[in-house]
């Protein structure tokens, strides 16, 4: 069936603002909500049309008037994202577990219910030196999370299983997606590479996977649009990408750090809000994550239009970064580096065969 009068939180950001101006270009759904504790920006409330906004922090008890005078059918949960900073401080806990347990409350006592979709992340997963290559939707991380943005959506999926079990006439759909990257989303993932000088982690070139911008917004509206998909969907693009691979396709220097070095960096960053390296955005940067997909096409039904470098050189475009140090100079080293390889081979060999 199709939805009616559906509920979107977070619209003030990216997801969950360009998602509800989808939603209200579609005739056939009756009402769009959104709502967040501060309006959208003047560029992005001009894409939401018909949109009725609500100023409302779903912590409050109130948010159950909401959507009980409403009649909300759909609700999607898309206000779990950290700040584009990386920040996840405790008001950002509050807002989102605290937050999270109250929607969820308000949507068990709506008899008009019948549909929740969640937005969380593959975060979940962790990330260590003993993961799989691939993590499935049954998998289980081998480094569970013990704090920050990871540590809430583990907390928050299990109040939206906790929901299902007291309401199970309503369907609920949990959707992982991959880190963010596009010409337009401001993540952490987007910050990082647009700096001029990237630090990495001395002895790991960590494997990526990402996920386009718009990629996300299809499959949230298809999430919305039908009720009888999977309750849990890893969502990512194909392919991989080296940190190393990526750094270079963007134009960036990397900065090799010493592990014991890495948190004075990140101190460093985030004290001129540049970017901000999480203990979780650390371990990500060491060993990667990548997830399997196969749910998402074959039993949600879709296919991600962009690949993972696909994604990733649409947003170097899109943000029109240039090269830091010119791709002819780069070549040059390269070759330099390469002839020096070569004689010292030479020389190695010649000592011994004269040995």
């Amino acid at each position: 069936m199709a939805p009616s009068v559906v509920l979107v939180t977070g619209v003030s950001r990216f997801l969950g603002g360009h998602l509800a101006a989808r939603l209200a270009a579609d005739p056939s759904i009756g009402r769009v909500l959104g709502v967040d504790t501060a309006p959208p920006g003047p560029d992005l409330r001009s894409r939401m049309g018909r949109v009725e906004f609500v100023r409302a922090d779903i912590r409050n008890p109130l948010i159950a008037k909401v959507i009980a005078r409403a009649d909300v059918d759909t609700v999607v949960h898309a206000a779990l994202s950290p700040d584009p900073s990386g920040t996840w401080g405790s008001a950002t806990k509050e807002m989102s577990v605290l937050g999270t347990m109250q929607l969820l409350a308000a949507c068990q006592k709506a008899p008009t219910v019948r549909r929740v979709v969640l937005e969380s992340t593959t975060a979940v997963y962790g990330a260590s030196p003993l993961d799989p290559a691939l993590f499935d939707e049954t998998m289980t991380p081998n480094d569970l999370p013990t704090s920050g943005y990871a540590r809430d959506a583990t907390e928050i999926e299990g109040y939206l299983r906790g929901f299902s079990r007291r309401r199970p006439d309503v369907s609920t759909t949990v959707l992982r997606f991959a880190s963010l990257v596009g010409p337009r989303i401001d993540t952490v993932v987007t910050r990082y590479f647009a700096l001029p000088v990237v630090p990495t982690v001395l002895g790991y070139d960590a494997r990526l996977q990402l996920l386009h911008e718009e990629d996300a917004l299809a499959v949230l509206e298809r999430a919305v649009a039908h009720d009888d998909l999977p309750d849990v969907v890893n969502v990512a693009a194909d392919g991989v990408l080296l940190l190393s691979q990526a750094i270079r396709r963007a134009g960036r220097v990397p900065l090799p750090v010493p592990p014991p070095a890495v948190g004075v960096v990140g101190r460093v960053l985030a004290g001129a809000r540049i970017a901000s390296f999480s203990p979780e955005q650390l371990r990500l940067l060491d060993f990667g994550r990548v997830v399997d997909t196969t749910r998402l096409r074959t039993d949600f039904g879709f296919t991600p239009r962009w690949t993972t470098v696909q994604a990733f050189d649409d947003f170097v475009r899109g943000r029109a970064l240039r090269p830091v140090i010119a791709h002819e100079r780069v070549e040059e080293a390269e070759r330099l580096v390469d002839r020096g390889v070569h004689a010292a081979a030479r020389l190695l060999a010649g000592l011994g065969a004269r040995t």
